[in-house]
């Protein structure tokens, strides 16, 4: 016999095989696709605001999302694996210290933001494959050995005359600069 723990694992799989949620957290600016019926239509309203609390329990998952509207602080908890859920996207996600964020309820404005927290990417992820040692591999990896020196050479001689060609301007400018302000200096003077 099945137990119920078991029951909702394997009803938590099927929902979300048919439904892509996102990963997301307190903090995060989440918009809320909710379904709702007037009559015989169907349309989908969004409900867009910050995750202030989450929980993860199986089929009986839920998360709070607040919003202010019109100046008041609308708050609406959605059942995360529920049939009136259509869609859920998020927006930004916000750098907090906390998992339930209900200090938020007693702010407004300024001191209610949330920092955004920023994703860093590092690189591609590439697949290396081993080299096999042959003769050949050997040969062109002895002739590049010996070429990259005379390269490494070549860039050298190239950067200490680029630092001479600085160290020349930069004198020149000097002296130009000296010459303008004892020019400056004997014009005062002789105006007084």
């Amino acid at each position: 016999m099945k137990n119920i723990e078991e029951i909702n694992q394997a009803i938590v799989k099927k929902i979300s095989a048919e439904k892509k949620l996102p990963i997301f957290f307190p903090g995060d600016i989440v918009k809320v696709g909710v379904k709702i019926t007037e009559g015989k239509r169907d349309r989908i309203q969004y409900f867009e605001g910050v995750c202030i609390a989450k929980k993860n329990r199986d089929i009986n998952s839920s998360f709070t999302v607040r919003k202010i509207s019109f100046g008041e602080g609308v708050e609406r908890t959605f059942a995360l694996y529920s049939a009136i859920v259509d869609s859920i996207k998020v927006i930004r996600s916000g750098k907090v210290r906390r998992a339930k964020l209900y200090y938020l309820r007693d702010r407004t404005g300024k001191s209610a933001r949330i920092a955004e927290k920023i994703k860093k990417k590092i690189g591609i992820d590439l697949e290396t494959k081993p080299e096999q040692v042959i003769e050949e591999n050997l040969e062109t990896s002895k002739d590049k050995k010996s070429n990259e020196p005379k390269k490494a050479e070549i860039k050298v001689s190239k950067s200490s005359k680029d630092e001479d060609k600085k160290d020349k301007v930069s004198e020149e400018s000097f002296k130009t600069n000296l010459k303008k302000e004892v020019s400056n200096k004997e014009s005062s003077k002789k105006k007084k």
